[in-house]
């Protein structure tokens, strides 16, 4: 069976990857049939031939969850967007979730304090003075 996927290439830590057509079953890193374009996930630019993935396609062809993603924003596919490739296991998910609920709750205790130091500043100034004035004259 045909794949449209993607191959790797690029330098460390800075991944490039070819949208290719290859055989399923071999390394997708090694021969391909034909590069149809180019993925760069820093800046999400895509290039692809469009009429060479419509004619892989048309010859039976089948796309990867990955590239099928990438059609279908682009507009060559019609159809909902695939699940992701990469999957989070229950313990990452937790702690992710640990994660939001503390910086939910650190920016409602931010928006509180900011509440409290408005309130402070609507104050006026002068009764803030004449407060200080009777205590000083008591003293």
């Amino acid at each position: 069976m045909l794949k449209i996927r993607l191959s790797r290439v690029g330098k460390r830590k800075k991944p490039l990857y070819r949208v290719v057509v290859s055989e399923n079953t071999k390394d997708m890193y090694g021969d391909h049939l034909e590069i149809l374009g180019q993925y760069n996930p820093h800046t999400k630019e895509v290039v692809v031939k469009n009429d060479r993935v419509e004619h892989w396609l048309k010859m039976g062809a089948q796309a990867s969850d990955s590239v099928a993603n990438l059609l279908i924003k682009l507009g060559l596919i019609k159809a909902d967007k695939k699940a992701k490739a990469v999957s989070v296991s229950k313990k990452r998910q937790t702690k992710i979730d640990a994660k939001k609920t503390a910086e939910l709750a650190k920016n409602e205790a931010a928006k509180a304090a900011a509440e409290k130091a408005k309130e402070v500043a609507e104050t006026p100034v002068e009764t803030v003075a004449e407060e200080e004035v009777k205590t000083e004259t008591a003293a």
